[in-house]
This record gives structure tokens, sequence and C-alpha cells, in this order.
């Protein structure tokens, strides 16, 4: 809680700052950590050494700076705060990092640089232009980030599950837990706190300080990637059940 106090009362711009970091970041990702990879893994393991400094760090600021607030500025249409807007900075930054990356080794990766546009809309948008609904962000933002860390470990053993048997057992082993407790997030959570939000600013409560086309844009926006992700946890659920219907039928064979 002292960083999060120290980081409220901090008054300078940090997103160069952040995004700088995730600069250094990617560029020892890329140099050092994984650069005995082949270059399609290396690009894939730098990609996943940002996220891993950005998704549990920002669910938890986040979360912090949810909390930090009494019950009354916990709006849908609050005032943002420093807290937030420091939060909302660090992960403009991320996605800012992660989407130059995109754009200059994986142009043909439509959905990902598409996604990351209009994560980056919503942000923006909140934090620079109408300065209000942060709270709302902040609560997606935890949704979002929750399950990173065990994506992102679950990510790189399944890069090198073909060539290390370490990697396919923590591979296989964490699938599971992984998709259940990202259905548990994407495909209940979240759309019940999108329902939420989308009442409150369909109701016209938030008319004064949010524009109706800004308010709209998020709903959608927010709609879209939950039903995105649901559609991609999906399909991991029906091939992994296959896998599983498949391995009595390899361990006969074997035998």
């Amino acid at each position: 809680m002292d960083l999060l106090a120290s980081l409220a009362a901090e008054e300078r711009w940090l997103f160069p700052a952040f995004l700088a970091m995730y600069a250094a970041i990617y560029c020892a990702g890329q140099l050092v950590v994984f650069r005995r990879w082949a270059p399609r893994q290396r690009l894939d393991g730098a990609s996943c050494l940002i996220s891993l400094f950005h998704g549990t760090p920002a669910a938890l600021a986040a979360a912090g700076a949810i909390l930090a607030l009494p019950a009354g500025p916990r709006s849908f249409a609050a005032p943002n705060a420093r807290l937030q807007d420091h939060v909302l900075d660090y992960s403009v930054a991320y996605f800012t990092m992660d989407l130059l990356h995109y754009l200059a080794f994986l142009p043909g990766d439509v959905l990902f640089i598409a996604h990351h546009l209009a994560t980056l809309f919503v942000f923006l948008t909140c934090r620079y232009l109408v300065r209000h609904g942060a709270y709302a962000l902040l609560v997606l933002l935890v949704l979002a980030e929750v399950t990173s860390l065990m994506q992102n470990v679950w990510t790189l053993a399944g890069i090198w599950r073909d060539q290390s048997p370490a990697a396919a057992c923590v591979y296989g082993a964490l699938s599971p837990p992984f998709y259940a407790l990202y259905t548990l997030v994407r495909g209940v959570a979240g759309p019940l706190f999108l329902l939420k939000m989308a009442a409150f600013y369909l109701s016209g409560q938030a008319v004064d300080v949010i524009p109706w086309w800004v308010r709209i844009s998020w709903i959608l926006v927010v709609g879209t990637a939950i039903a995105v992700s649901n559609l991609w946890i999906w399909n991991l659920w029906k091939e992994l059940v296959r896998e599983w219907k498949q391995a009595p039928s390899k361990s006969k064979k074997d035998t």
C-alpha cells in the first residue's frame, strides 16, 4: 500500500517512463532471455515477457486504486483519481509496446492488432478525453489480467512442449485450471459486470461527463472482447476434451 500511496502522490506524467521500461524489458527478452530460441519463438517469448510484467502488477494496482477510494467515488461516472490515471498509463504503455511489436514483426496477426487498438481506444479516451469512468475500466482490467500470470506461463510452456517433456508436463497440468479460471472470469464475471456497466451508461446517468459515442463505443468494444475471449476458450476446451478422449486409445496402442 505504501507503493500505491507514493504513486497516488506522484504528479509527473508517468507514461514515458512506463513505455521506456516495457521497451527495455522487450529488448532484454529478444537479446538476452530468449536469444537462443528460434526467431518466431523469440518473438512470442519477448511478448510474453512484457505481458508478465504488466498483467499481475496491473491487476493488483487496479484493485488497489479501486479500494483506495471511498464507496461514493466508485461510480461509472466518477472523475478519474490521480492513481487511477497512473494505472491506466501503465496499461497504455504496455499495449503500445506490444502493438509496436506486432506491427513491426507480426503485421499479419490482425486479431491481436485489432484487440490492442480497441483496448488503447478505450483507455485513451477514458484517460485523456473524458477523464471520467476509470472505475469501470479498472474493474475490467482486474478481470482481464487476473489470469495473466497463469496464461503467460501456459503460453511459454506451449511454445516448448514439442521440444521439452518438462514443458509439455507444465502445459498439460496448467491447461485445465487455466481454462476453468479463464472461463469463470471471462464467461461469468465479465459479462455480468458488462451488463451492469451497460445499464448505467445507457440510462443516460453519465450524459453530462461522458459523451454518448464514448459510452456506446466502450460497451461495444468490451462486449466484443468478451465474446472473442469466450470463443477462444471454448475452442481450447474442445481441443482438450478431444485430447482426453484420444488418450485411452493411444495408451492401448502403446501396450
